[in-house]
Formats: C-alpha cells, structure tokens, sequence
C-alpha cells in the first residue's frame, strides 16, 4: 500500500524541488555575461518562484543616486515608459535600499505609505522589493508585482533570497564584462570609440552600404596647430580641448551617426545614408561651431586663443568603392585643407 504523504512531507518535497529549480536557475543565469540576457533570465526565474505575473528590474547609480530600468515583464508600456527615475530620500525605495532586506506588500490598498501614482494606475495590488547588493554596496533593485492582493509563502520568499544572492553576483560579473569590452573599444580621454573600433565599423558600414544600394559619407577632422597649442598652454589643457570637441559633435550629429578619436588630434565621423553634398554641409556646420564655441571652453586657459579643425569629407561611391580608398581619398583632403590654409572644409567636387 502507498503511504500518503503528510503536510510536513508535502511541504519538504517542494522545498527541494524549489532548491532544485534555483540550481537550474543558477546555471542558466551564469551561463552568459550579457547584460541584458542575465537580467531578464534572473527576472523570469523569479516571477516563476513566486508564481508572480509582473516585475521589473532596475540598476542604481551610486553617483547620480538614479535607478534606471533594465528589464520588464508583464507590464503596461506606459508604467514602464519612465526608465530612469531619482531616490529620493524620504521615498520608499530609499528606505528600502538602505534597509537591505527584502520587502513585501502583501495588498497596497491597505498601507497608507503606498501612494506610487504610476503603480496604483497600473493596478498593482501586492509586491515584493529585493535590493540587489553584494558585500556593502547596492548594485540595482528586484521588484515582483501581482494585480491582486497576495500572501507569501515563508519557503518562496527564502528561495527568492537564496535566486538574488547569486544573481548579484552574476550581474556584477556581467557589469564588470561590458566595462571591459568598453575599455577594449572606446578612447578613454573622450569616451569615443577608439582607432580599432573604427576600422572594424568602416568595414561594416561600407559592406551595408554596398549591400543595400545606399549612401555612406566620411568625415575627418584634424585639430589645427594643436602641438603649439600643447607647447604652449600644456597638454592637460590639450586634453580639455579634445574633449570639448568630442562633446560638440555629440551635440550636432544625429544618433545614427558614428563618431571616433582617430589618433592623436584626429577624429573621424561615420554618416550612414548621407550624400556628400549633405555632409559637406554637416562637416562646415561643425568647423564654424568648433571655431566659435572655442573661445567659450577656453576662457580659463587663454582669452586669445581659440581653436580650429581642417576638415576632409569623402563619399561611397565617387571617392572609392571600398574602406581602405575611401580613407586614402579622405585623408589626402584634410591634409590638402591643412596645407591650404586650415580651417577649411575640402571635398572633390
């Protein structure tokens, strides 16, 4: 005869298929470095341990004191709209953040504290806040939410505990991938992208080009009498004037535009779909910029000088069918502009 299990027995059984499930969760999770893919993984395992339909995961700025949303599930688009938002100091999540320890609301409508105005429209009835830290340090929030009232079960909420103490981990290992990768790719003077990253991209987008028939323009700029400018106010006032053009042209190209610190005192800019004629025009709107705003970022080294770029532009495909006689084509105008002048904008007509 089967022996019937008791409540207790019943009881232990989930406990260890609920272990179980956070030892399949945990090879799942640490089983990528992305970002992106881990957070939804660890979103995803925790909805499921408690059986919760909606939820959020939000990482933190230390510096900024901002949450900024990284992953969604079962939300509305407008709640999940806002994505990045302050702690304040007297708010709950502050208070949550500070406590550490996980939170649960088990019917919001009965605790007068709870007067999110975006959760309420949302309908959101009970929730669960797990802060995300690893040794003394908040690395992000974990917020379960259910559009009815809720009661916890003890065992859950400890699994819960048990799943975000390892997905700590995960996302800092993963945070602490993207940083490398970065670094790998970006100038750390400017935050460009770097030399290495350039070439790969101009490969790619010359490909893109060819392959759908479309318009790629490029942009080189080269920082006029910039070793006098060094020998004469310092190279760490140099550093401030690269920097400030890197900062310009983020402000006057468009997103789909890709801009890079070439070398030295060299940038290059990527404009996918643009015709030459357009992008001379885009390259003398930077020039003159660059040699108006200028004096602005240079009162506190000098009220006399201000600084100005040579500038080639070169275009798919009048001036060369592949990356590498673009770039000769391009390069030879900035120079013949340099060599003519400076402050000058060429293009082969």
């Amino acid at each position: 005869m089967s022996k019937k299990m008791t409540v207790d027995e019943s009881s232990l059984v989930e406990q260890v298929q609920g272990l179980k499930g956070i030892l399949n969760v945990a090879q799942v999770v640490v089983s990528s470095l992305d970002l992106d893919e881990v957070l939804q993984n660890i979103l995803h395992s925790a909805m499921t341990i408690m059986d919760m339909p909606a939820g959020t995961i939000a990482l933190y700025d230390e510096d900024s004191c901002q949450l900024e949303l990284h992953a969604h599930a079962g939300l509305s688009e407008s709640f999940v709209a806002l994505d990045c938002w302050l702690v304040k100091p007297s708010g709950l999540t502050h208070e949550i953040l500070e406590r550490g320890e996980l939170f649960v609301i088990k019917d919001t409508q009965s605790e007068d504290f709870f007067n999110n105005p975006l959760a309420i429209e949302e309908g959101i009835r009970s929730l669960i806040a797990v802060p995300l830290k690893i040794q003394q340090r908040t690395i992000g929030v974990l917020y379960l939410d259910d559009f009815e009232p809720r009661e916890f079960v003890a065992y859950k909420l400890e699994l819960l505990s048990v799943l975000t103490s390892f997905a700590t981990m995960s996302i800092d290992h993963a945070r602490l991938h993207q940083w490398t990768l970065q670094l790998a790719c970006t100038d750390g003077l400017t935050g460009l992208y770097n030399h290495r990253q350039f070439m790969k991209i101009f490969t790619e987008e010359v490909a893109r080009a060819h392959r759908y028939d479309k318009a790629l323009s490029i942009i080189l700029f080269d920082v006029d009498d910039f070793k006098k400018f060094n020998d004469t106010y310092g190279h760490p006032n140099g550093d401030i004037v690269l920097r400030e053009i890197a900062t310009l042209l983020r402000e006057l190209l468009r997103d789909c535009d890709t801009i890079f610190r070439y070398g030295g005192e060299e940038f290059v800019v990527l404009l996918p779909e643009t015709p030459l004629l357009e992008a001379v025009n885009v390259a003398e709107r930077i020039r003159i910029f660059i040699e108006t705003e200028s004096p602005l970022f240079l009162t506190e080294i000098t009220k006399t000088h201000g600084v100005t770029v040579s500038v080639g532009v070169a275009a798919l495909p009048n001036d060369g069918s592949d990356s590498g006689s673009l770039l000769k084509v391009v390069d030879d105008l900035m120079y013949r502009a340099k060599g003519e002048g400076k402050n000058k904008v060429y293009a082969n007509s």
